[in-house]
């Protein structure tokens, strides 16, 4: 992590202004604009942590309520946004609205029908005005006078009179016959002035499709037409429309022709769906979209203004504008690597002097972890706080047996699994790319499992393990070779399962295709005492750990949890009314994700943006997401348990705890993801059996199952024939869908992402590029003479240079981050939940059970038997811990995908 730095003085709003409209999608005025504006009380400590006053609630003693009226309060956010973008005359004319006590038109709408004729019935009208204002709300009230038939409350329209938008939380109606009740919105209310379409709020009831009241389902239907759109036009960052498009966004190809990259979605390369934003096509290309007018994202999607401030801000602009262009001009040779390892230790201890940070005192506000301040000379100084796996064990990226502990306890434990076939063999054809045949055969494992068993036996009894990115990696080689400065192979790494459960690295196979008039090569390197060999096994594991870096970024956390949960997001919000109890379950596991993959199309994933600079694959970095996407990626393999089967880590257990029994009984990721599994499971089933008693009403539920048809068909369209998606008949269908949904958007995601900085942050244990070829793969006289005189110079020749190694630090260290406002699973219920005895009471359930959860992890870390796990200079076990406090913290589940 980047070190900390206590910020002593506050920062009005003023502030925060000098931050370009790009970076917040639709948000920001043009910056600095200057601020003076008594009704505004905000203060707000930079850094990541946002204060703000306790919100006031009004309290009225000279407005009596009339006998049988009906009171509305209207809580609505102030935002430092919504107060921006009103500056000038349009403040004077909403000022006069507020006055005049017509601030918000509200509409109720009644459950039922009228009863003789089928009509529906008269809605009642009346103004809001503003009563109070106070911290950060305002409130506002209006009075009904309800006739005795109208029946429940069942939606309120509202009309948004001021010329600005406006965060409405909740209305609360009081006085009425049955109580009070709540209707949360939590959304952004677009003006009147820029578009006349009112908005509507569902009440907190939820209902399947055919248990709709009769006075809500015209109403029901009209608004999911409105959020599915017509697929026309360029979409408004006020909008709320949700549809798909491929990703032919990543980059402006008719401002610089270089930056084309292959179109992700359709039959050459397939890919699950983004949002469509509807932005104008390039000139010289009109299958790529043009970048202007931001990203935009539905805006209910988009970020909270502590995430904005936590992630966008922070990350996006300071990176991109101050730290990497400083780091470029003070390390002129972007080539240049580390002379020592002594330098790389100087960057926790000692800094990267950045001058030309001198004059931009906001950064060493804004990233407190990262610039530090030295003496009175106000240089600005790039130091990283060292990493708890560095702070505990200096060497422990030496080890093998930390090599191997990683696979099951680091930051990607989603690649290993059993060799079930011997001899390995390759799939890709032999005439293209050589020999199927691996070079790793009997005689070498078995000399190196010092002859305890056969091979053959060692398989019968589940023993053998292997890492394998030969078949995906093999033909990206020669083209990854044609950029400057980069290497690659293919690769096969084999571990030996120890009696204690650790593993023991046995073979390391590295392979390059045949290229430049030289047929196929290939090695395999195994431990050795003897210098020579130490050294080469020590470079193959520098490849074969930046194999398994790029493959954790790009496959077990890019595309596996961001890019395929987005048409899960679209598909929920165009085919499931707000009304729907599924779509209330779900989207607390859904917000923000489409914002987030929006900023890394970007500003991360972009075309010759940060991600291809400091990844080997470069240029065809997502492009070989495709590939596996194609090959390898099913729905009915995501969730937890069918993972770990497919990969034969796990079999199916009817006597064990949570149904399975684990190949490696100390595997943290899979012990400590099941409890999690089995403490989710228990809360959706009950969920789902109380709106679904029977297998009739989920086949008969016509949004539910064009919810299910519209994410195969559509959003994984390309994927729309395969035999493996699961039918969507009965209860036990939906809970398992769900369930695969909710885990890879939640727990899936924080143990590929928030370790980040912890196993990468020091980048010779996770190097995310590589840059010179193994010193025995056709070398000269002179190329090996200098590995023998000197080995360690070509581990540091093969590692990230200072400038790539330096930013991929950087932006592990922000993506680890939890924001002030992060919603941890299991911790608040949602309002609707909280309202229904069944759900309420299934929630507490599974709150306290997460709570047991944190504690079980917290006694197998202690466990001294658990190896993987305990023991000195081991890092535990941490990312499924269900709850955190802010930061980097290498803990923490959320409920979303959000960073």
């Amino acid at each position: 992590m980047l070190k900390p730095q206590q910020i002593h003085q506050s920062h009005s709003i003023r502030n925060l202004l000098p931050f370009p409209n790009q970076l917040v999608h639709g948000f920001f005025s043009p910056a600095f604009l200057p601020l003076h504006n008594s009704n505004i009380n905000k203060t707000v400590k930079l850094g990541f942590q946002v204060h703000r006053p306790t919100p006031i609630k009004a309290t009225l003693t000279n407005t009596p309520q009339k006998p049988g009226a009906v009171k509305a309060t209207v809580t609505v956010k102030q935002t430092v946004t919504s107060f921006i973008k009103n500056i000038g005359l349009q403040q004077g004319l909403d000022e006069i609205q507020d006055l005049l006590g017509k601030t918000l038109l509200l509409e109720l709408v009644s459950a039922d029908l009228e009863h003789k004729t089928g009509v529906e019935k008269k809605k009642i009208k009346g103004y809001a005005h503003r009563v109070s204002k106070g911290g950060n709300n305002v409130e506002f009230e209006a009075e009904f006078e309800m006739p005795a038939d109208f029946g429940e409350i069942g939606a309120v329209v509202v009309e948004n009179e001021h010329h600005k938008e406006m965060f409405i939380e909740d209305i609360v109606f009081d006085g009425l016959p049955n109580g009070v009740v709540s209707v949360s919105c939590n959304s952004w209310v677009h003006s009147k002035f820029d578009n006349p379409r009112n908005r509507v709020f569902f009440t907190n009831k939820s209902y399947l499709p055919s248990e709709t009241p009769s006075g809500l389902r015209k109403l029901r239907e009209e608004e999911l037409l409105n959020l599915q759109g017509d697929g026309l036009g360029q979409r408004k960052s006020l909008e709320r429309i949700y549809d798909y498009d491929v990703y032919n966004d990543l980059g402006d190809v008719d401002t610089d022709p270089t930056k084309k990259r292959s179109i992700l979605g359709g039959k050459d390369f397939p890919y699950p769906r983004r949002c469509r934003t509807g932005r104008t096509r390039c000139r010289s290309d009109p299958s790529y979209e043009k970048w202007e007018a931001g990203f935009y994202v539905p805006r209910d999607e988009a970020f909270s203004e502590v995430k904005q401030m936590t992630f966008s801000t922070n990350f996006v602009y300071s990176m991109l504008t101050a730290i990497i262009p400083s780091l470029e001009a003070t390390i002129l040779d972007p080539d240049l690597g580390f002379p020592n390892f002594n330098a790389i230790d100087e960057l926790y201890t000692q800094g990267l002097n950045l001058p030309d940070l001198d004059k931009k005192e906001l950064w060493k506000s804004v990233l407190p972890r990262l610039i530090k301040t030295v003496s009175d000379k106000a240089h600005g100084l790039l130091r990283f706080e060292t990493p708890e796996t560095l702070d505990r064990d200096k060497f422990f990226w030496l080890r093998d047996e930390e090599f191997s502990r990683q696979t099951l306890a680091g930051l990607n434990p989603l690649s290993i699994k059993l060799v079930t076939e011997w001899p390995l063999k390759s799939k890709l054809d032999p005439k293209i790319y050589g020999p199927a045949e691996s070079a790793i055969t009997t005689d070498i494992i078995q000399r190196e499992i010092n002859e305890v068993m056969t091979v053959h036996k060692a398989m019968d009894e589940k023993r053998i393990f292997i890492l394998d990115y030969h078949d995906l990696f093999l033909p990206y080689v020669e083209r990854v070779r044609g950029l400057k400065r980069r290497t690659l192979y293919g690769s096969r790494t084999m571990f030996f399962l120890n009696p204690d459960g650790t593993l023991k690295p046995v073979a390391i196979e590295l392979t390059r295709p045949p290229m430049d008039g030289k047929p196929q090569w290939k090695e395999v390197y195994t431990p050795c005492s003897h210098s020579t060999g130490d050294w080469l096994w020590k470079l193959a594991k520098t490849h074969v750990l930046s194999h398994d870096s790029i493959y954790h970024q790009l496959v077990s956390h890019w595309l596996r949890t961001h890019a395929c949960s987005e048409p899960y997001v679209i598909a929920t919000n165009r085919q499931l009314s707000v009304m729907h109890p599924i779509y209330r379950l779900l989207h607390p596991h859904l917000r923000y994700t489409m914002e987030i993959n929006a900023l890394a199309r970007e500003s991360l994933i972009s075309a010759d943006g940060p991600i291809e600079k400091i990844m080997t694959l470069g240029k065809y970095y997502l492009e070989v997401g495709s590939v596996f996407y194609d090959q390898h990626w099913r729905f009915d393999q995501q969730s937890l348990p069918a993972d770990l089967i497919s990969r034969g880590m796990a079999v199916e257990d009817p006597s064990a705890p949570q149904g399975l029994s684990l190949t490696i009984k100390d595997y943290p990721y899979a012990s400590d993801g099941l409890l999690l599994w089995e403490a989710l499971k228990q809360w959706v089933t009950e969920y789902v059996n109380h709106y679904y008693p029977n297998s009739s009403t989920v086949e008969a539920d016509q949004e539910l199952q064009a919810w299910w048809t519209e994410i195969r068909t559509i959003g994984h369209g390309d994927k729309k024939d395969e035999p493996w998606w699961p039918v969507l008949k009965t209860p036990k269908d939906l809970i398992e869908i769900l369930m695969t949904i909710i885990w890879v958007a939640s727990c899936q995601h924080a143990a590929v992402n928030f370790g980040q900085y912890t196993y990468a942050g020091y980048f010779p244990s996770r190097p995310s590029f590589t840059r010179a070829k193994m010193p025995n793969e056709d070398p000269t006289d002179d190329e090996w003479g200098r590995f023998l005189k000197k080995p360690e110079a070509a581990l540091l020749e093969c590692l990230p240079s200072q400038v790539q190694a330096t930013r991929a630090m950087a932006v592990w260290d922000v993506i680890s981050h939890h924001s002030p406002d992060e919603e941890y699973i299991g911790d608040k219920p949602e309002p609707s939940w909280a309202e229904n005895p069944v759900t309420k009471a299934a929630f507490e359930r599974f709150n306290w059970k997460l709570k047991q959860v944190e504690g079980i992890i917290d006694e197998r870390n202690a466990e001294c038997n658990l190896k993987n796990r305990n023991g000195a200079g081991i890092t535990p076990y941490e990312l499924l811990k269900p709850f955190s406090e802010p930061g980097v913290t290498g803990m923490g589940v959320p409920n979303s995908i959000s960073i």
